[in-house]
């Protein structure tokens, strides 16, 4: 079973399953809104694989378990990444931590249930770049945990945290069911069938439609092709030789001026892209005036601040090759281009 199958990742998750020959399970807000299902059924006719559609939401208790009857392995990806709020509790926090519980709570009730794997965050394992100097080999790796996150700063970094926890703490009160955790950085690549709703796509739109002509700080940060977070899922969800535990997926080190230079090599000047790098003085300056969730706290403990992430145990024990940043950006925006006419 897959929760929220209609989503970014989850749809490529539901592509290789149906590569792979499995039944899957759907579980979706609305069966029956086809502009979202229908690309998801194309597939299905296309490969070895099935599919079945059911309605659940993360908010209502019980609403999986009629999608989850008779399924081996759990696949919950449903929590939303939004780079705009205007309620972090109601909008964030309660979907990823309520909808964690629902679902666990329909796991411990389904007795076919041996795995479950979640999609969590790099977000659940650190909160500012700054606190990559507490991180061991000054690299980010699975034995850490996000504990500068909150309500007030970085909100979606603490609804990925409460969440994963919340998982754990539940799996570790039975024996039944083991967890496996896929923690990717920010999520790049193109789309399933057509142009998801996940925060990346606001951020490359934004890139790419003169929103932030006037520049971009250097914003280091994580990057991962979709392509690989849902090979990661797979491995982890299929083979029961994979042991249980949190796998960062980040194959690359990277900026944001990093993916407007990948931008302007690929696509010249036919788009309205950054013309420069801000200085962090004026970012820290003028970015709260701008957007609030920029605060000068945020600017002050991530922008110019270099942080690294260990994917070694991705690579050597889920057997993951990452492909080269520039083709998950190029093939994103080529994507972006035809769906919404840049």
């Amino acid at each position: 079973m897959v929760t929220g199958a209609t989503g970014y990742v989850a749809g490529w998750i539901v592509r290789r399953l149906l590569d792979e020959g499995f039944h899957v399970h759907a579980a979706v807000r609305d069966p029956d809104n086809h502009v979202k299902v229908e690309p998801l059924r194309e597939l299905a006719l296309q490969r070895p694989g099935t599919i079945t559609f059911f309605r659940a939401d993360l908010l209502e208790e019980g609403s999986y378990s009629e999608a989850m009857e008779g399924c081996g392995t759990v696949f919950h990806t449903a929590s939303p990444f939004l780079l705009h709020f205007r309620d972090p509790q109601k909008e964030l926090i309660e979907p990823a931590l309520r909808g964690t519980r629902n679902v666990l709570q329909s796991v411990d009730a389904t007795p076919s249930v041996q795995r479950v794997v979640i999609t969590s965050s790099c977000a659940a394992i650190y909160g500012d770049n700054a606190d990559i100097a507490e991180a061991k080999g000054d690299q980010f790796s699975e034995d850490d945990w996000n504990t500068t996150s909150s309500l007030d700063h970085k909100p979606y970094s603490y609804s990925k945290t409460l969440a994963e926890q919340a998982a754990w703490e539940m799996c570790r009160a039975q024996d039944r069911w083991d967890l496996v955790t896929i923690n990717p950085s920010l999520v790049l690549g193109p789309g399933v069938g057509q142009h998801g709703s996940s925060g990346s796509f606001e951020l490359i739109g934004n890139i790419g439609s003169g929103k932030l002509r006037t520049g971009v700080p250097s914003y280091p940060f994580g990057a991962v092709d979709v392509r690989e977070v849902a090979e990661a899922h797979l491995r982890a969800g299929t083979d029961f030789s994979v042991a249980g535990g949190r796998y960062i997926l980040s194959g690359h080190n990277t900026d944001l001026p990093e993916i407007v230079s990948i931008l302007k090599n690929h696509f010249g000047k036919a788009h309205p892209f950054p013309c420069c790098t801000l200085p962090k003085w004026l970012t820290w300056l003028v970015a709260p005036m701008v957007d609030k969730s920029m605060t000068r706290r945020l600017v002050s403990r991530n922008v110019g601040v270099p942080a690294g992430f260990n994917n070694r145990k991705s690579r050597e024990q889920l057997g993951i090759e990452y492909r080269p940043l520039e083709e998950s950006v190029v093939e994103m925006f080529e994507q972006m281009k035809e769906l919404l006419d840049y």
